[in-house]
């Protein structure tokens, strides 16, 4: 099915090598390079500039790429739509979220989940990583949704999205519109952050800890809008998901430092006791979960 060998392409593409791909799709290697094959015969082009270490895509290449992430997304809507036409969902569905995924990423979803299954009653609690573990683990919510990881070991795991984490600056901070910033240049700065236990904290922590910055200060605020009323007010510098600065960056409220050669990113997850019953409910938003989010590259 066309599905199959287009979900193979989007993975090689993304994964940038053939034996990531079949890994990450659990088939095998010899039957990605069939796919590849297969899809270049039926277009009758080259999808894949090909060399000994590394490969890139075509132009045709980079157009089969974005179609086939609208066609798989497409199928898999279609797909959840049509097992809720035969699976009538309704009742009540515990939701635990960490703070950016609850208040920036998760709402247009519960916005669809509410259109589409009128009957089902949405209960969304908020807290950082650390609390939503803890109720996940307690029992108190049917899945969690988590931006860092989690210490509770009887708890599955699965990451669900890659987040794209940004610098954020004063516009008035000296750093702020130039463009030749190394992460030497964060060396002694002060930094606004959330509290321990946080997503956030953790992975401004491991930021710092691994390219050896030392903080002139910490300012530690339990809320993404207080580390950012801070950060616009001039008290620091801080690391917040691209989603919590998405306004803010429209209006030019605030800035984003661009380091040479620097990436931050991290992996969403969703998480679940496996003492807690898997009821429909927890698979229709679980499936819709994956479809609305794996389209954004998850590496």
């Amino acid at each position: 099915m066309y599905y199959d060998v287009l979900k193979t392409f989007i993975a090689v593409v993304e994964e940038k090598n053939f034996t990531k791909a079949a890994e990450k799709l659990m088939i095998s290697q010899p039957s990605v390079s069939l796919h590849i094959k297969n899809l270049e015969k039926e277009f009758q082009t080259a999808l894949l500039n090909r060399s000994p270490k590394h490969f890139t895509t075509t132009p045709t290449g980079d157009i089969l790429y974005q179609r086939a992430k609208q066609m798989v997304f497409l199928y898999e809507q279609a797909k959840a739509e049509i097992y809720a036409h035969h699976h009538y969902v309704k009742g009540e569905l515990k939701i635990a979220a960490s703070f950016t995924i609850g208040e920036y990423i998760l709402p247009p979803l519960l916005a669809q989940l509410q259109k589409l299954y009128p009957e089902l009653n949405l209960d969304v609690m908020i807290g950082n990583t650390e609390e939503v573990s803890e109720r996940v683990r307690m029992l108190q919510a049917d899945i969690g949704l988590i931006e860092g990881h989690t210490n509770e070991n009887e708890l599955e795991i699965e990451p669900f999205m890659e987040d794209e984490m940004c610098i954020a600056a004063p516009n008035q901070h000296p750093l702020a519109g130039r463009r030749d910033i190394s992460i030497s240049d964060l060396q002694n700065e002060a930094w606004v952050t959330r509290e321990k236990g946080s997503g956030t904290r953790e992975y401004l922590d491991h930021v710092l800890s691994s390219n050896g910055l030392r903080p002139k200060s910490m300012f530690t605020i339990s809320s993404n809008q207080g580390v950012k009323e801070a950060v616009i007010n001039g008290m620091g510098l801080s690391v917040l998901s691209r989603s919590v600065l998405h306004k803010d960056l429209i209006h030019r409220e605030i800035s984003i430092l661009h380091i040479k050669d620097f990436s931050l990113k991290r992996k969403l997850s969703y998480i679940h006791s496996p003492l807690m019953e898997n009821t429909k409910n927890k698979e229709i938003f679980i499936t819709m979960l994956k479809s609305n989010y794996q389209s954004q590259r998850l590496k």
